[in-house]
C-alpha cells in the first residue's frame, strides 16, 4: 500500500463530524428561535394544539423520552408496537370495498382486484339505510363465484342484515367443503355502531346483541373469523377527534364483552372474535399514533379482565376516512388516501381498505379500483412499508402523541363508562353532542383556512377535472317503525361547504351561460401584486367564481377603464400594502366611477382602512376570515342561487 493512503488502511479510527462544534442544548435552541420571535410569544406561534387540546411543540428531544419506551418490543404487552412478535407475518392483508348492485357485475371486479394483488375483499350487503349486494337467494353465491375462498377473506358491511349476510357465507363455506380451520373472514356485526350511523335498530338492542353473541359462539371453532366489530368509522365521519374516536371504540367493545359474559362466553373466548377497525386520513402521524394507543387500550382493556395476552390476538383493520374525501378535483383523493395508508402501515394494521379516488362522486369504476389497489400495492412491496415492525417507534415526537392520545382517549372512555356505557351515551344524544361541537369547531378552521383541504379550499380547479361516476344506488328505506330510534350521528365530509358553493355557481353558469365573475385590478408590478392576485384567484375560483385579472395598472384611471370593459359588476384591487398607500383611494374611486357596484381589497387595510372605506372599498378580503360566510355573501351580490343540497 501506498503511503499517503492511510484512508485505506486496515486500522479504523472515529471520526468525529461534531468534534469542532459546540453541544447542541434546547437552550441554545431557544436563544435561537427566540432572535427569530422577536418578542412573540413562543406558545402562539410555535405550539400547535389538536382538537383534543393534545399540545404539538416544535421540537422534541431525549428530555422527551417516556419511560419504558427505550425497551419496549413489538408482540409484547402493551402491544403499543405492534400484535405481531418479531419473525411472524410482515406486511398487511390488502383489502378492496365492493358495492355493487349485480351479483355478476360485483363477480368480474373481484376477479379483477384480486388478479392485480388485492388479498381479502370487504363486500357491502343491503341492509336498512344502505345499499349494496341483496341478499335474495343466490346473490352471494354468485358474487363470489370462482373465488378461492379458503384463501380470500371476505369481510362483510352489512348494517341490520349481518346475521342473514354471515348464514350466508357459512353456507357456502359448507357447500364448498371448507372446513372450520380454513375459513377465513370477519362478520362485523355491530349493533351499536349501526345504530349510531343510521339513528335506529329494527329490534331491540338486546336482541340485536344477542344475535351477535351467537355469532361469537358459532365462530369459536373457526380461528380465522371474527364475528364482531368495535368499529370507529361511524364516528370519525361525524367529525369525532382522535381521542374521541378511540373512546367510542373502547367503549364499544366493552359493550360486547359484557353482552358476551351474559351469553356465557368469557373475555378470553370473546377478544379473538371482536375486530376493531378505526379511520386513517392524511394527517400522518395523528393517524398511525392513534392505531398505537389503539393497541394499547385494547391491551388495558384485556388486563382489567384477567385476559391481557389474549390482546394480541385482537384484528386491527384500518379504513382511510371517508370525511376527507372531495368531489371535485378529486385526484387529489389519491394523494390523501396514499398519505392515509402509509400511517396505516407505519401503525401496523393488520388489514387496510382504501376508498377509490372517485367514491364520494358515485360508484367506482375499474380504473378507480385499479388506481387504489396499486396504492397498497406499490407502498407494500415496492416501498416495503410493511416489512419493519412500528417504524416510528422511538420517535420522541411520535412516542409522546401517542402517550397523549391515549391517555386522553381513556379520560373520554371513562365519562363514557360513568353515564352507562355506549348504548346509554348514544341512547341520551350526549355523545353525538359532543362529536358535532368537535366537528364545528374543524369545519372553523377549514373556512378560516387554518386547515386547508387541497383541490377544494386550496389551490381549487375552477375548470372540468374530467371524472365522472355513476350515481351511486338509493339505499334501502330505513324501516318505518323502528324497535329503537336516537339522534343519527351526523355524517359529513370536509369538503362538502365548498362544494355546494361551486354546484350553485356551476348552475348559475349553465343557467346564464356564463360563469359568475369578479375584476382582479392588479396593481404595480408582479411582485407587488403577484402574491394577494393568486391568493384573489383561488379564494374567489373555491366558491365557482372567476377571476378576471387585469395586471400591472401603475394608474387608476387605467385600472378603472379595463375594469368598464371586463364585463363584471364587482371589483377586487390586489397588491402590496406600499402601493396602496399610493393608488389604493383613487383606483378604488376610479372603479366605482366606471360602474363597480361594489369594490373589495385583498389584504388587512390596517391604519388604511378609514381611507379606503371613504374611498370606495366596500370590504376587505384576507386570509384567516370566514371564507364561506364571505363567499355566500359574495354569490347573494352576484345573484347566484343557493344550491338545492
Amino acid at each position: 500500500m501506498e503511503e499517503g493512503c492511510s484512508w485505506m488502511s486496515d486500522e479504523t479510527t472515529e471520526l468525529k463530524l461534531a468534534a469542532n462544534f459546540e453541544p447542541a442544548t434546547y437552550e441554545a435552541w431557544l436563544a435561537l428561535v427566540a432572535k427569530v420571535l422577536k418578542g412573540s410569544d413562543f406558545e402562539s406561534r410555535l405550539v400547535s394544539r389538536t382538537l383534543d387540546d393534545i399540545r404539538i411543540a416544535p421540537l422534541y428531544t431525549r428530555a422527551d423520552t417516556l419511560p419504558g419506551t427505550e425497551t419496549a418490543r413489538p408482540g409484547e404487552a402493551p402491544y403499543t408496537r405492534g400484535f405481531s412478535r418479531p419473525g411472524e407475518k410482515t406486511g398487511w392483508d390488502i383489502r378492496q370495498f365492493h358495492s355493487a348492485t349485480d351479483p355478476a357485475e360485483a363477480n368480474a371486479a373481484i376477479h379483477e382486484d384480486l388478479r392485480g394483488g388485492v388479498t381479502s375483499i370487504a363486500l357491502h350487503i343491503a341492509s336498512p339505510g344502505t345499499s349494496g349486494l341483496p341478499l335474495n337467494e343466490g346473490s352471494l353465491a354468485a358474487a363470489l363465484d370462482g373465488v378461492a375462498l379458503e384463501q380470500t377473506p371476505i369481510a362483510l358491511v352489512a348494517g341490520e342484515a349481518v346475521v342473514e349476510a354471515a348464514n350466508a357465507l357459512e353456507s357456502l363455506w359448507t357447500e364448498r367443503g371448507i372446513g372450520d380451520v380454513a375459513r377465513s373472514g370477519h362478520f362485523n356485526a355491530d349493533p351499536l355502531g349501526t345504530l349510531a350511523q343510521i339513528g335506529q335498530l329494527s329490534e331491540p338492542l338486546n336482541q340485536s346483541l344477542a344475535r351477535a353473541v351467537d355469532l361469537v359462539r358459532k365462530t369459536q371453532s373457526w380461528p380465522h373469523v371474527t364475528a364482531l366489530v368495535a368499529d370507529g368509522n361511524p364516528y370519525h365521519s361525524a367529525g369525532a377527534s382522535e381521542a374521541q374516536e378511540l373512546a367510542a371504540m373502547l367503549a364499544t367493545l366493552v359493550a360486547y364483552l359484557r353482552a358476551c359474559e351474559v351469553g356465557g362466553i368469557s373475555p378470553e373466548q370473546a377478544l379473538p372474535k371482536i375486530a376493531v377497525s378505526l379511520a386513517v386520513d392524511d394527517d400522518q402521524f395523528l393517524s398511525l399514533a392513534k392505531l398505537r394507543a389503539a393497541r394499547r387500550l385494547i391491551w388495558r382493556v384485556a388486563e382489567a379482565c384477567g385476559a391481557g395476552d389474549v390482546a394480541r390476538q385482537v384484528h386491527l383493520s384500518a379504513v382511510s376516512a371517508w370525511r376527507m374525501m372531495a368531489k371535485r378535483d378529486p385526484w387529489t383523493n389519491i394523494m390523501r388516501t396514499t398519505i392515509a395508508c402509509a400511517a396505516a402501515a407505519f401503525g401496523g394494521a393488520q388489514s387496510i381498505t382504501l376508498l377509490p379516488f372517485t367514491y364520494a362522486l358515485g360508484k367506482t369504476d375499474s380504473f378507480a379500483r385499479r388506481v387504489t389497489r396499486n396504492i397498497q400495492v406499490v407502498l407494500q412491496e415496492e416501498s416495503n412499508l410493511g416489512r419493519v415492525a412500528d417504524p416510528a417507534g422511538g420517535s420522541w415526537y411520535v412516542e409522546k402523541l401517542t402517550d397523549d392520545l391515549a391517555r386522553k382517549a381513556w379520560e373520554l372512555f371513562q365519562g363514557i363508562e360513568s353515564k352507562g356505557g355506549m348504548a346509554a351515551a348514544l341512547n341520551s344524544g350526549a355523545f353525538q353532542d359532543e362529536i358535532a361541537v368537535v366537528a364545528e369547531r374543524r369545519n372553523k378552521a377549514i373556512a378560516t383556512g387554518r386547515i386547508e383541504v387541497t383541490g377544494v379550499s386550496a389551490f381549487p380547479l375552477l375548470g372540468e377535472d374530467g371524472v365522472t361516476a355513476e350515481p351511486w344506488p338509493q339505499a334501502m328505506p330505513l324501516t318505518p317503525d323502528p324497535a329503537m330510534k336516537i339522534k343519527p350521528l351526523r355524517q359529513s365530509r370536509l369538503a362538502e361547504p365548498f362544494e355546494q358553493l361551486r354546484d350553485a355557481a356551476d348552475a348559475d353558469a349553465a343557467a346564464k351561460g356564463q360563469r359568475a365573475r369578479v375584476f382582479v385590478a392588479a396593481l404595480g408590478t408582479p411582485a407587488d401584486h403577484g402574491t394577494r392576485s393568486t391568493w384573489v384567484r383561488n379564494f374567489l375560483a373555491s366558491g365557482g367564481i372567476e377571476a378576471v385579472i387585469g395586471e400591472g395598472f401603475t394608474s387608476s384611471g387605467d385600472a378603472g377603464a379595463a375594469f368598464a370593459n371586463s364585463g363584471a359588476r364587482l371589483a377586487c384591487i390586489a397588491s402590496s400594502d406600499a402601493v396602496y398607500a399610493e393608488l389604493g383611494e383613487a383606483t378604488a374611486q376610479a372603479l366605482k366611477s366606471a360602474g363597480a357596484t361594489h369594490v373589495f381589497l385583498a389584504g388587512r387595510p390596517g391604519d388604511q382602512e378609514a381611507a379606503l372605506k371613504a374611498a370606495g372599498v366596500d370590504a376587505f378580503w384576507f386570509a384567516g376570515q370566514d371564507r364561506i360566510a364571505t363567499l355566500q355573501e359574495l354569490h347573494r351580490l352576484l345573484e347566484i342561487a343557493p344550491s338545492a343540497a
